[in-house]
């Protein structure tokens, strides 16, 4: 496995779509009819556009300005980056799916995050650690590289949980809410790991190995191949970064963190909860222990309580 040292560069790699451009659109419309049942893989905002970027790349600015270069993945597309601050774009490259699905065109278009991150390892450039941001997550406080690496162990945040209830309940294959889980379960499963005990990444960054994923793909080709094969997320996928951290910690080279510095506020939190404990849930962020913020549906927050942005704008802030 290759060691760090041979570059000490850490880099960020973030997904992002622009899914009111019509060409998109059309695209993804033609493709829906011969998705998976399951409402999580069609719902429209896995593609919404709300400049979630450009708080995600403003906060690695103010938070993390010792990133090296900034990967951000595109399909056919390009990010409005004329706001940002000069020396963070010079770090910007933008690849193509088509770069990244080199050798497995026929995969696309593809609308399925999974499918995108069982590939992010192929990145010509990429350095051998990584962090990798959907383009949701924020970072709200000063992040140092031994709060994502130490040395060459990822740390990773999450939990351990016994998800056997829902592996074998086959009404769960058909619960949006679950997908994510299942595809944690068949990640685990991958590594070794049953459902009883596996750790659950939490809705944060993660820390990745470039060479472990590499690594994985060998061992592991046809499970990711099948992982490219749907366009759409799907219950039986696994998830890529939920195999490497396992894969890290079964060979002993994680670091478990187990301290509240992260917040996720998920898609259905302004039905579910009172607005004012959504709010004060928010406005957490701007606490001195959180370093991550991720806000699942931006539109959905917004117009239940009209200055989200500006909460965002405060917890972002250099």
């Amino acid at each position: 496995m290759q060691n760090f040292s041979d570059d000490a560069r850490i880099d960020a790699v973030i997904t992002w779509v622009d899914g009111d451009d019509p060409a998109h659109i059309a695209r993804r419309q033609h493709h829906q009819p011969q998705a998976a049942r399951n409402a999580n893989a069609t719902n429209p905002h896995r593609w919404a556009c709300n400049d979630e970027l450009g708080y995600c790349l403003r906060s690695i600015a103010n938070h993390a300005p010792w990133i090296g270069r900034i990967w951000i993945i595109t399909d056919a597309q390009m990010p409005d980056l004329s706001r940002l601050p000069a020396d963070l774009v010079a770090r910007v490259r933008i690849v193509d799916h088509l770069t990244l699905f080199a050798g497995h065109e026929a995969a696309l278009p593809t609308f399925n995050s999974l499918a995108i991150e069982t590939l992010l390892w192929r990145i010509p450039g990429l350095a051998e650690r990584f962090i990798y941001f959907n383009d949701d997550v924020f970072l709200t406080g000063p992040l140092a590289p031994e709060d994502v690496f130490q040395g060459a162990a990822p740390v990773l945040r999450g939990a351990w949980v016994d998800q056997s209830a829902i592996a074998a309940d086959p009404a769960s294959r058909d619960d949006p809410a679950l997908l994510n889980a299942l595809t944690q379960i068949n990640a685990a499963a991958l590594a070794g790991f049953g459902a009883e005990r596996l750790f659950r990444a939490a809705h944060v960054v993660h820390p990745l190995r470039r060479s472990v994923l590499e690594r994985l793909y060998d061992q592991h080709r046809a499970a990711f191949v099948a992982n490219l094969g749907h366009r759409f997320r799907c219950v039986s996928q696994f998830l890529p970064q939920g195999l490497h951290n396992h894969a890290c910690i079964a060979a002993g080279i994680a670091v478990l963190h187990d301290g509240e510095d992260h917040l996720h506020l998920r898609t259905g939190a302004v039905l579910d909860y009172p607005l004012p404990q959504v709010r004060a849930y928010l406005a957490r962020a701007c606490q001195p222990q959180f370093k991550f913020l991720c806000v699942n549906d931006l539109p959905q927050v917004e117009a239940a309580i009209p200055d989200t942005r500006a909460w965002i704008e405060r917890a972002i802030a250099a």
